[in-house]
């Protein structure tokens, strides 16, 4: 089934028969359109997306499953008489995606067509990802593992944070790269305890831990990368911890396979971080589903009831942080295959002390 196809199949299950796309990422997935502004009429039998006059060209250029409107007048106004032509009667809208504000301009312009909320309907077909989608992820990924081996001659000590990320941004974007995939996380020293520490001007010292996670946006899909270095002889605490995240990462992607509920995932690397008594300094999930967004679904954590499938790609990032002391994170983005699973992101993950 291609896109259009899954998601004609959604809105039956959600009882409309027509669906208005509203969210940017959820309107250049399903069309391939990168403008900052239109929307997308889907019905069981058409498809439309409506812009305004500064996209008339670059719709052309972008688009081709869908019938293109090109609006004089306001995208609303346009979207309501597009909407009776196609005899949409129950029009889902991104509940999660539109204000209350322009719902209400919606609700009194569509007059008796009625709007229903659906939610996660597009982002649903999204986390299984297409043979193309996967090839801009291990592009992706192949930059930001570039950008990890160019940094580790780069970082010495005396450098700032700042420098580090500074750095690999500019050379993710040398290498092909439209920017990075966040903003980025450089942590040094007992900052690495911080699981989601902003670069500052602290200096690497001699001794430290740095965390390094970061990846590439490439044709606007995003990786996600994690590794953990030192900057001569770390302390034993920290070596000890290193290898404690190192095997719970490694043994919970070995035991990854389609079918399996992403709860267990969690598990697989929770249990071992757990059973060496260092389970209180791991508080978050264990990864996330990546894609046009840093984070969507699946949800890799304890309470998710969602199943892998093929085409499914998610990070591996378990970690421990002790506080005033120091933390390590390793991650991996891993794409759910028939057989079980790739790894796309191909950095070492052995204690690298510079």
């Amino acid at each position: 089934m291609n896109k259009l196809e899954k998601v004609r199949e959604a809105m039956n299950e959600s009882g409309v028969d027509g669906i208005l796309i509203t969210n940017p990422t959820n309107r250049r997935y399903m069309s391939g359109f990168t403008g900052s502004e239109g929307v997308l009429l889907i019905s069981q039998n058409e498809a439309k997306i409506i812009v305004d006059f500064r996209y008339f060209s670059q719709v052309k250029d972008e688009v081709s499953d869908f019938e293109i409107v090109e609006s004089s007048r306001q995208l609303l106004k346009q979207t309501t008489v597009e909407a009776n032509n196609m005899k949409i009667k129950k029009l889902g809208y991104e509940e999660d995606d539109l204000t209350c504000s322009l719902y209400k301009k919606y609700k009194e312009s569509l007059g008796m067509i009625e709007l229903c909320p659906v939610s996660g309907l597009i982002e649903k077909v999204r986390m299984v990802k297409t043979a193309e989608e996967c090839q801009s992820l291990r592009e992706a990924a192949a930059i930001a593992d570039d950008a990890f081996n160019h940094i580790l001659g780069y970082i010495h000590e005396g450098i700032t944070e700042k420098e580090i990320a500074t750095e690999m941004e500019f050379y993710m974007r040398k290498k092909g790269a439209e920017s990075s995939s966040f903003d980025m996380i450089v942590v040094s020293g007992t900052r690495t305890a911080l699981p989601h520490g902003k670069p500052t001007d602290k200096k690497v010292e001699k001794g430290d831990m740095i965390t390094l996670d970061f990846g590439a946006l490439y044709q606007g899909y995003r990786s996600d990368i994690t590794r953990t270095i030192a900057v001569g002889e770390p302390s034993d605490q920290l070596k000890e911890a290193y290898q404690i995240v190192l095997d719970a990462q490694l043994s919970c992607i070995a035991s990854i396979r389609p079918g399996m509920k992403c709860g267990e995932v969690d598990k697989g690397a929770r249990d071992p971080i757990e059973r060496s008594g260092y389970g209180d300094y791991f508080g978050h999930g264990t990864g996330h589903g990546i894609g046009l967004d840093i984070h969507e679904g699946p949800s890799v954590s304890g309470n998710s009831e969602e199943v892998l499938q093929p085409g499914m790609v998610i990070t591996i990032e378990p970690g421990i942080y002790i506080p005033d002391v120091g933390g390590v994170r390793i991650e991996d983005d891993v794409l759910i295959t028939d057989e079980g699973y790739e790894i796309l992101t191909k950095s070492s993950k052995e204690l690298i002390i510079l």
